[in-house]
């Protein structure tokens, strides 16, 4: 139960925080914000507060904010519709009543000759059966229309997400994995603020017990100076050698208490997401420090986003293979085994997603954000936009493939839970 809870923390957290950056951004910029959505498929809850409707959908695999203009509107009114008006004080149409038009008696029922409700704000028309006088009517630009007694608020051009320029529709794309970053540096560096900064040199804060450090005399407070007569400077160096040596008796040189002690311990083997990797069983240590602690929330980002890059290279080149990747099942049996190791490790653990999360969003591959970025980008140098149509198809293709390419890392996630 306290996996469950931690992922639908964790998930929620990390969808809601990358989409609050797309709302923030398309609201500020004067955009029509139709829906927030955590999650796919069949709405859950719902619930509608300054033009936008705010859900919460049945499957865990992500959100979306749904801007005006970014999908083709389902409603156009063409000549020869009979449609019903409604009027708010001023005289304006405040409700375009497309069907069951006998549920509104006091709607105005004209027959439409032209419409324009992206420009001009206007409809014309006739009463039925009057074709003698036509009629014009001004809309208000927070009209609604109401089809099958839903309504559906109508977004004017200036309202859309095409009409910005270039650099607020590429901000407010970027703004979601951007606050996925600004999410990372903020845990980290409340997790500096609880536990501690990272010691730099390779001291050891605890010991696990059993473990070959323990058999092989180490203990908390030790800082590893040479492994095989080389020098060790740092716990990255430290980690390196270990992870590289499983099942290889090392000879490593201690200071203890302003002594030296020299001890021999064999990295245990482990498997890592298909890979042989040596541990010893010791933590690292932590220090106080008010400027490490402001500096780790921006270091250990960086850190994390450049370890996530170089491993996004090797997949894309060949050398690491699709079973690499995980998927929500996987990343729930990995959330399940950090969440054993303490409150912590969860929130790295948190941070890192967070972080990747946000890189994955950038990559340049249609449906995600950094293939709309993509778009914005050749328009900027093109001079004008690509077309909607061409634009759309791509990204519904692209769309497609990856949620092909999901389903496929679903099921290798559980093979693997059964292996």
């Amino acid at each position: 139960m306290n996996t469950v809870i931690a992922f639908i923390f964790m998930f929620g957290l990390l969808v809601f925080i990358h989409e609050w950056g797309h709302l923030i951004f398309a609201k500020r910029a004067g955009m029509l914000v139709r829906e927030f959505a955590i999650g796919f498929g069949p709405k859950v809850f719902a619930f509608t507060k300054n033009e936008t409707v705010y859900t919460i959908r049945l499957l865990p695999i992500g959100g979306y904010v749904r801007v005006a203009g970014e999908d083709p509107e389902i409603i156009e009114l063409k000549p020869g519709h009979h449609i019903g008006l409604e009027f708010n004080d001023q005289g304006k149409v405040n409700k375009i009543i497309v069907n069951n038009k006998s549920k509104y008696p006091n709607a105005r029922v004209i027959e439409v000759e032209h419409a324009d409700l992206d420009h001009q704000l206007v409809i014309e028309g006739y009463e039925i059966d009057e074709h003698d006088h036509k009629l014009i009517f001004e809309v208000d630009s927070k009209a609604f229309f109401v089809m099958d007694e839903r309504q559906t608020q109508i977004a004017p051009y200036d309202r859309q997400f095409a009409s910005k320029s270039v650099g607020k529709r590429g901000m407010q794309l970027f703004a979601g994995p951007m606050m996925n970053f600004i999410l990372a540096i903020f845990i980290f560096f409340i997790l500096g603020i609880i536990q501690g900064v990272p010691a730099e040199n390779a001291l050891i804060d605890e010991v696990q017990p059993g473990s070959p450090a323990e058999q092989a005399g180490f203990q908390g407070g030790d800082e590893i100076v040479q492994i095989e007569g080389s020098s060790i400077s740092t716990w990255e160096e430290f980690t390196v050698i270990v992870r590289d040596n499983p099942n290889v008796e090392l000879n490593m040189t201690l200071q203890r208490n302003g002594t030296t002690e020299a001890v021999t311990v064999i990295p245990n083997e482990i498997d890592a997401q298909g890979m042989s990797i040596g541990q010893i069983g010791v933590q690292r240590a932590f220090q106080k420090s008010l400027t490490g602690t402001f500096q780790y929330g921006f270091t250990q980002t960086y850190d994390t986003t450049k370890l996530i890059l170089t491993n996004l290279f090797m997949l894309v080149t060949g050398q690491y293979s699709i079973d690499m990747l995980s998927g929500p099942v996987g990343i729930y049996d990995a959330t399940d085994q950090v969440v054993q190791t303490g409150f912590m490790n969860f929130l790295m653990w948190t941070a890192i997603l967070s972080i990747n999360l946000g890189i994955v969003n950038l990559v340049p591959l249609p449906a995600l954000d950094g293939g709309r970025l993509l778009f914005v980008g050749l328009e900027a140098v093109r001079g004008k936009p690509i077309d909607p149509q061409k634009e759309g198809i791509v990204h519904f293709v692209g769309f497609a493939l990856l949620m092909l390419l999901m389903i496929v890392v679903t099921w290798n996630d559980i093979q693997r839970l059964f292996l």
